[in-house]
């Protein structure tokens, strides 16, 4: 499966005509009809790459769930609306939230808009260095540090680094990789990624708690230390 998405719509029937159409497009969908229920749920806050949450929903709206999950998780939002529902859209901007989509909405529409914010997620790349074991990483410099020793990236190796980090304890997809970071799967192409992996892998060499383990047929595993 590709990427994870929570989606939390109390309407049943909406509900399972959205989870099945993003599965279908190879998403992997958790879906909730109550937002107690989601936020009892750490593993997958902690897990899962966007959020579709309605707005209106029963004891807890969509403007205040997303913001209980803001105070533990950074996650992108997208909020589902009524048709004429008057929202406080200023409020869902400072939460964060990524896009707005009108219900009931074209299952393609959703599709479109949920690439594109996770293009803007995966294109914003965070000014701050961050620790990976014993090496610190620095996405913005394009920089690894170990000890007192820095690894200057190229722009290529550090997007798809900061994408494993994005995916820290899951499997990647090959075909994944090769769409976000070159815009197609292919066979030379695939065979650049391969030439990536074996840098990152030489530069991670010192820390074995750091580790890209190859799935045949599928992709990679990626382990960094919490």
């Amino acid at each position: 499966m590709g990427t994870k998405i929570l989606l939390v719509e109390d309407d049943p029937d909406l509900g399972l005509v959205l989870k099945q159409y993003l599965e279908s497009s190879d998403f992997e969908v958790k879906w909730y009809t109550h937002p107690h229920v989601l936020l009892d749920d750490t593993e997958a806050l902690q897990n899962n790459q966007l959020a579709i949450l309605d707005v209106m929903l029963p004891e807890m709206d969509g403007f205040t769930l997303a913001k209980t999950i803001r105070q533990q998780h950074e996650i992108p939002f997208l909020f589902l609306t009524a048709k004429g529902q008057s929202i406080d859209r200023i409020l869902g901007l400072k939460l964060g939230a990524d896009d707005y989509i009108t219900k009931p909405c074209e299952p393609e529409e959703l599709l479109l808009r949920i690439h594109n914010i996770l293009k803007r997620q995966l294109g914003a790349t965070p000014n701050k260095t961050v620790n990976l074991g014993a090496y610190s990483f620095n996405p913005a410099l394009y920089q690894l540090g170990f000890n007192d020793a820095v690894i200057q990236l190229t722009e290529k190796e550090a997007e798809l680094l900061l994408l494993f980090l994005n995916h820290n304890h899951q499997i990647v997809n090959r075909k994944d990789i090769l769409e976000k970071l070159w815009g197609k799967d292919d066979y030379f192409l695939g065979r650049s990624l391969d030439v990536f992996m074996t840098r990152l892998r030489k530069y991670f060499q010192h820390d074995p708690r750091i580790s890209f383990d190859s799935i045949r047929g599928i992709g990679f595993k990626i382990e960094f230390p919490e």
